[in-house]
């Protein structure tokens, strides 16, 4: 089996993504690395649904995690009747695809593809599951190639020296970025400020960074500003949840605050990803449990009565935003619609 992942992290290797056998769904709880490597099994497509909305994999790991799902379904209703067969996976698609509200549109992409290659292994008399499942490896290849064209853009953008801030967990992106930089012998430092409340930045980009063998500094949410004054940073990155044609980037919440703090500091914030055929008012911010606020880890922080609020993304405009870094070149934020101006790689 062809594999894009390679040399890459721990945690970025598909199997600690996730992975399906008959009969369950592997998940790396990413609420727990580093301090703790342990993985959450999924028994049915319920269950991994919930576990994307639970957050035990999150960044680009829904994606893989509802391939997955999908491939675990298929093996759920392996006895039914065809047509009762397919009406069980639409339900399980809709389910999985829905699990977080603002990545909804993206995660209909990946159980589409798995309901299409469930129709194809379906007329040809194969299992279902298996059909899924060798969709959902070469959806990850797909993803992993594609993201590595992204990277070799992104890096191209970095001095030889220089100093990266990053901003919650953009996973392939990461990965990918710090791939080519050492391949070009890149000597780059990461800042990366923590993303709280689930740490994402602290313990997940991090961790990547440091696996990967380079020199890694996190960094309070409270911390961008005096950083960027006094750290000499070259450029901030991230990915997104969601790039809008009219510009506006959707990512963890905090992304706004930095993209201000850059534009002040006059380095320039560089956004990657595939951009979305949607604009930003069709687009559901994300509210959590406000506990998760108040909250680290279980311990709670505060005085019974003192509330919390989690939107979990916030919205940059485009001004903030010095360019859109794809597979196809770089574009301005304001001139998205002529990426679809040529054939578009099936990402999902």
């Amino acid at each position: 089996m062809i594999r894009h992942d390679e040399d890459l992290a721990f945690m970025l290797r598909y199997e600690n993504v996730a992975w399906y056998e008959a009969g369950g769904v592997k998940i790396l709880d990413r609420r727990i690395y580093p301090s703790r490597v342990e993985f959450v099994t999924c028994k049915s497509h319920e269950e991994v649904a919930n576990a994307i909305r639970d957050m035990v994999t999150q960044s680009a790991g829904p994606y893989t995690a509802a391939g997955m799902g999908m491939a675990l379904a298929a093996y759920e209703c392996r006895n039914f009747k065809e047509e009762d067969m397919i009406s069980y996976l639409e339900t399980a698609a809709y389910t999985l695809s829905h699990a977080r509200p603002t990545t909804a549109k993206r995660m209909a992409l990946v159980t589409e593809g798995c309901l299409k290659a469930a129709r194809a292994a379906m007329a040809e008399g194969k299992p279902l599951d298996e059909a899924i499942f060798k969709r959902t490896i070469d959806s990850l290849n797909r993803r992993y190639s594609t993201m590595e064209i992204v990277g070799e853009n992104l890096v191209d953008l970095f001095p030889h020296k220089a100093n990266i801030m990053t901003q919650c967990f953009g996973e392939t992106i990461v990965g990918m970025m710090l791939r080519v930089a050492r391949k070009r012998n890149k000597d780059i430092k990461l800042f990366v400020p923590e993303t709280r409340p689930y740490f994402q930045g602290a313990r997940l980009t991090a961790s990547v960074a440091c696996d990967m063998g380079f020199d890694t500094t996190v960094i309070t949410d409270n911390m961008p500003a005096f950083v960027m004054a006094n750290k000499k940073i070259d450029l901030f990155t991230s990915a997104a949840d969601v790039i809008c044609m009219d510009g506006n980037v959707v990512n963890k919440v905090g992304t706004y605050q930095i993209a201000i703090l850059a534009k002040y500091h006059e380095i320039p914030y560089y956004v990657t990803g595939i951009p979305d055929y949607t604009r930003i008012d069709s687009v559901t911010i994300e509210e959590r449990d406000p506990k998760e606020v108040i909250e680290i880890r279980g311990v709670r922080n505060t005085l019974d009565g003192v509330k919390g609020y989690y939107p979990s993304f916030d919205i940059t405009p485009p001004h903030l935003v010095s360019g859109v870094v794809t597979d196809k070149g770089i574009f301005v934020p304001y001139d998205l619609q002529r990426y679809f101006s040529t054939e578009v790689k099936d990402f999902y």
